[in-house]
């Protein structure tokens, strides 16, 4: 969530900056809602004070002998228009939270306004495989050799579902087990998070109210249609980890705080029609290591390197071509100020594919959850969050098939995964 005093104090300045993400945000609309809010407070703290001199004049009263039931009669009827007004002032509040929740996060302004036409590749790594005959699509080299039933995965869930079968089961659970061993190296903290989360953590990462129709709602039957009491299947782990200390206060010593998670992702909207984007490069369901660092303002910067030097790692010992791109301001997620994708050669398709995002929120989520940090001045602040895939394997896995290929259709296993997998080669 924006902050509000910026909302109000630099008007001109946010309008500016949500307009390089595409939005056109009606900022005095929010000015207005405030200033309701702060006019009804006034009210209600005038009619406090009155309250409170009339019930100090009752035992002064009282002990002179006078009559007090004007008195009171009078405190009783300020304390329900008290109440009333408590009721307005809750009904403002969330009026004007509403407004601002909406509102994208401010993009860095060092970014480009625009969307995909103004991303910019910043790094290209590896040489860009050639093959001196014809190469197969991942689609024909899974099926091939038995790696991934796409037939089955339909007749089991519809369409965007595979299943992993034998070897490529392996190849599966191989890359999974290679991340999860570089992160735990890196000193990460591993955690399993719940599949099933509540709204509050679909609000608190940022895609609630605005994105909740993308994402797999768990029916309750006691939330009689209430999505905020309802549970939905997380679309990332970042979901799960970004609100893990919502609502609570960090000290200074423990940050940053570095998790990583595995998890299956379900993504409602992920299904395409588009022919490039068959087989595995889009799903409804796919297997991703996430991670997720929690930092003061101060560490922000660096954590957000760090986690690109991570993303980019992991590619670069699968001895996988890849380019590193800067996204464009309307490019990156609603809750992100800033995103660099890790971006993989699809020979096939002619084109790279995104299987890391890492991103900045800034303060943008922990203002939503409430996550802060105590300073060594005691003061409390907002803490930094930041994610990147650390991979999505859905986008991996072809890849590897497709670059790895060889002449007589076998698909040679990257060094790194072969002792998880047990085989050289795949044929």
């Amino acid at each position: 969530m924006i902050d509000i005093k910026r909302i109000l104090t630099e008007p001109e300045k946010v309008k500016e900056l949500l307009a390089r993400k595409g939005c056109d945000a009606d900022l005095g609309r929010i000015a207005e809602l405030d200033e309701k809010r702060r006019a009804l407070i006034v009210k209600g703290d005038e009619l406090k004070k009155q309250r409170n001199e009339a019930s100090a004049l009752v035992p002064k009263l009282k002990k002179e002998g006078k009559d007090v039931s004007d008195i009171i009669a009078r405190t009783k009827a300020i304390g329900e228009e008290i109440s009333a007004l408590d009721k307005e002032i809750t009904a403002a509040e969330r009026e004007l939270n509403d407004a601002v929740s909406v509102l994208p996060n401010l993009p860095d302004e060092d970014l480009k306004p625009g969307g995909k036409e103004n991303n910019e590749a910043i790094k290209v790594f590896g040489e860009k495989p050639s093959f001196d005959f014809k190469p197969l699509d991942h689609v024909t080299l899974c099926t091939k050799h038995g790696l991934i039933d796409y037939e089955r995965g339909v007749k089991l869930s519809g369409s965007g579902h595979w299943i992993y079968r034998d070897r490529g089961a392996l190849l599966e659970w191989a890359l999974l087990n290679f991340f999860v061993s570089e992160h735990v190296k890196d000193g990460y903290e591993f955690i399993l998070p719940p599949l099933a989360l509540g709204y509050n953590c679909g609000y608190g990462s940022g895609q609630f109210p605005k994105f909740r129709d993308e994402v797999y709602w768990v029916e309750n039957a006691e939330a009689d249609g209430d999505r905020t009491k309802m549970k939905f299947m997380l679309p990332t782990a970042e979901t799960a980890l970004v609100n893990l200390y919502s609502g609570e206060v960090l000290k200074e010593s423990e940050l940053p705080k570095k998790l990583f998670a595995y998890t299956p992702c379900f993504r409602k909207e992920a299904g395409s029609y588009r022919s490039e984007e068959r087989g595995m490069i889009r799903g409804h369901q796919f297997n991703k290591v996430e991670m997720v660092q929690i930092t003061t303002p101060e560490q922000s910067d660096a954590a957000f390197e760090e986690l690109v030097g991570k993303a980019c790692s992991l590619v670069e010992k699968l001895g996988l071509h890849f380019r590193l791109s800067k996204l464009a301001a309307a490019d990156c997620s609603a809750s992100m100020a800033r995103t660099y994708d890790i971006e993989v050669w699809i020979p096939s398709m002619g084109i790279y594919k995104e299987v890391s995002s890492v991103s900045n929120a800034r303060d943008y989520q922990a203002r939503r959850n409430s996550t802060r940090v105590k300073g060594a001045d005691g003061k409390n602040r907002y803490v930094h969050t930041l994610n990147g895939s650390g991979l999505a394997t859905s986008r991996v896995l072809p890849a590897i098939v497709e670059q790895y290929q060889q002449a007589d259709g076998s698909i040679v296993v990257p060094e790194v995964l072969r002792k998880y997998v047990g085989f050289d080669v795949i044929k």
